[in-house]
């Protein structure tokens, strides 16, 4: 996710979720349009997980959930290069994520944030 929102490129994040990840999609989408690469994001943007609540197996699936405290730095963006710049101020939330076994490795199922 830090990658995408630094060069805009969301194929790295895409490759490693199933087809069908809403929450992946949106994420990537947002990158490609406002990333650091572009002018369009600057600041203390990086994602970072500050603790993780164990994974549990699905009681009718064979997919992994599991939620992780993430915080984030204030950072500015700006829609087009000649946008107002927006700050967003330091925030923490909450980052569920379901997982699904694929070839051997666990692929990103679904991924939601919640503030917290």
């Amino acid at each position: 996710m830090n990658y995408a929102s630094q060069t805009g490129d969301g194929a790295p994040l895409l490759a490693e979720s199933e087809a069908g990840c809403e929450g992946c999609k949106q994420y990537a989408d947002i990158a490609r349009k406002i990333n650091a690469a572009d002018g369009g994001l600057s600041g203390d943007y990086f994602e970072r997980v500050t603790k993780v609540t164990g994974l549990t197996r699905g009681r009718s699936s064979n997919r992994l959930f599991g939620s992780a405290a993430v915080t984030i730095g204030s950072y500015t963006t700006k829609d087009s290069p000649t946008a107002e710049p927006v700050t967003t101020k330091p925030r923490r939330y909450t980052e569920k994520v379901a997982l699904s076994p694929s070839n051997g490795n666990w692929v990103m199922y679904e991924i939601e944030l919640k503030e917290s």
